[in-house]
């Protein structure tokens, strides 16, 4: 047989098809093989195992355990919980908008009511006990099954009996619900009188028109001539919104994003007319921005149209799709990467290095390929985005983190709240030293950890020179030591006034001025801001 390249290549091709064609019939062997092991599995526990098993508990826990060890963001959604598909993929729900919590009373408390909300809007306020939905006391509810109750149908009214934080009244307050969105904007404003800011807090359905909107209300002042995004913190949201404020910024027909997945690639363009394709641009990060906030950054560092600045983002490249799977059940899976404009992923390398919050670890050069920006300049991937401008963000010490993620703040601003009636504007408002006394006086009475990290170190180290049997002979010098890190929680808060007093300040406008006003009242000594501003 006469051998040519044509028929090396179909013979090739044929070998590739049997194989490709052999590889498919194996998966679907091993698929079948899995699901009869399950079922004769679920059908001997059924049968046999000594006591009564919950099918659809233990099918559920299975579920779960199976795609924990794919990827973090691919869960099973069972049907119970189909509305936290609506808020997944629109960032609205019908409802009343209001964060509230359960106290150990037994009450509910609303804690923030969203700004142009219908609970704002029927003049609730912070503080407000909610006794009872619709009749029914909130006493023996979760703030779980409490909320549930609270939503609905937009257009449906809902009666909620409230007992008045500043007057102690028992009042009926019916309640028109609506589809509550929370604007992505937190807050826009200028800074440094001729720097334009802007804080985006999410990707939600309609965002970047909230965006635009405060970017020409900025424009229109007329003060403008540079502008800041600050997108730290922003854990992401859907991808269109991330497209559609790049398209604010560089012109129509500009490549953003791609995806690329067994489903094949996809590319995503700017479609919209720009507002500024000219104003200098500089977008704030760090390890909390992730998704679609690194799709913003990526493709504008790429495209050489905005400085980044801050720390490295998260790292998150993955691309989520909702599909049904029967009984009315959802999965969130992920289909695919994000690739930026010049080909760079912001997919972590892996799971297995990530900093205690989650994000990108430590990624070694080896392991770190170049692209190339716009205008030639080399960025590099390995997992989330890298500033072009360095700066690190203020260093919150162990207590004073516990204090934050805890209510202690929340519920002293509430108390503020409550007897204060006419404060001044978010921008200007502080505390004075004798009402931050008092809030010592309140938080030292109240649990948190206020160890510090060199206390717990200390505290490890004569573990174990105990173990070891030195610590009677040094135990003079240990406990020196263990007393010289160690604070009382009224010595810590005292200590950490300076820092303490401004985060306070923060959380005390939220619950006047919602959370634009915390963001305003936030710039006034945001140090990552001002250098970031000093090293454009």
């Amino acid at each position: 047989m006469k051998f040519t390249i044509k028929s090396f290549l179909f013979s090739a091709l044929l070998l590739w098809g049997a194989s490709f064609q052999t590889q498919a019939q194996s998966q679907n062997f091993l698929t079948g093989k899995a699901l009869e092991n399950q079922y004769n599995i679920l059908r001997t526990l059924q049968t046999q195992y000594v006591d009564t098993i919950d099918i659809d508990k233990l099918i559920t826990t299975g579920i779960n355990a199976m795609l924990e060890s794919l990827d973090p963001y691919t869960v099973y959604i069972p049907e119970e919980n189909e509305e936290e598909i609506d808020i997944m993929t629109t960032g609205s729900y019908g409802g009343v908008g209001s964060i509230i919590k359960k106290l150990p009373s037994g009450e509910v408390l609303i804690n923030e009511p969203y700004i142009d909300s219908p609970s704002s809007k029927a003049g609730l306020l912070p503080g407000d006990l909610i006794l009872a939905v619709e009749g029914v006391s909130t006493h023996d509810l979760s703030s779980t099954e409490c909320s549930k109750r609270m939503r609905g149908e937009p257009g449906t009214v809902l009666t909620l009996t409230i007992k008045k934080t500043r007057t102690g009244d028992t009042v009926d307050v019916k309640i028109t619900r609506e589809r509550v969105h929370v604007s992505d904007v937190v807050y826009y404003g200028m800074v440094q009188d001729t720097i334009g800011y802007i804080q985006i807090g999410g990707f939600t359905l309609d965002g970047a028109k909230d965006v635009k909107k405060a970017l020409e209300n900025l424009k229109a002042s007329g003060k403008m001539k540079r502008l800041i995004l600050d997108l730290r913190g922003n854990g992401g949201g859907l991808m269109p919104e991330a497209v559609d404020i790049v398209s604010l910024f560089v012109p129509s027909g500009t490549m953003v994003v791609s995806q690329k997945g067994k489903i094949g690639e996809s590319k995503y363009y700017t479609d919209k007319e720009p507002v500024d394709t000219e104003i200098p641009l500089m977008v704030l990060v760090n390890s909390g921005s992730a998704s679609s906030s690194e799709i913003v950054s990526g493709a504008l560092q790429d495209l050489d149209r905005a400085v980044i600045a801050g720390i490295r983002t998260f790292g998150k490249g993955l691309v989520q799709n909702i599909r049904p799977v029967g009984y009315n059940n959802s999965l969130k899976v992920t289909i695919a990467k994000y690739y930026t404009p010049s080909g760079r992923c912001v997919q972590a390398i892996d799971y297995s290095h990530r900093n205690e919050d989650g994000s990108v670890g430590y990624v070694p050069d080896s392991l770190r390929r170049e692209f190339k920006t716009a205008s030639g300049r080399s960025v590099y991937d390995g997992g989330g985005i890298t500033p072009d401008i360095i700066v690190e963000p203020k260093y919150y010490n162990r207590p004073m983190v516990a204090l934050i993620y805890s209510d202690i703040l929340s519920d002293y601003a509430i108390d503020y709240f409550r007897t204060h009636e006419n404060p001044a504007p978010a921008g200007s408002f502080s505390i004075t030293d004798e009402e931050y006394d008092r809030f010592v006086a309140y938080a030292s009475k109240k649990e948190f950890d206020q160890r510090t990290e060199a206390q717990i170190e200390m505290e490890g180290v004569i573990a174990a020179a105990k173990r070891e049997g030195l610590y009677d002979k040094y135990k003079a010098d240990f406990d020196n030591l263990l007393d010289k890190v160690s604070f009382t929680r009224e010595e810590y808060l005292k200590d950490n006034k300076e820092d303490l007093k401004l985060i306070l300040e923060q959380e005390i406008c939220v619950k006047y001025y919602f959370q634009r006003g915390g963001a305003e009242n936030a710039l006034r000594n945001d140090s990552q801001l001002y250098t970031a501003i000093k090293n454009w």
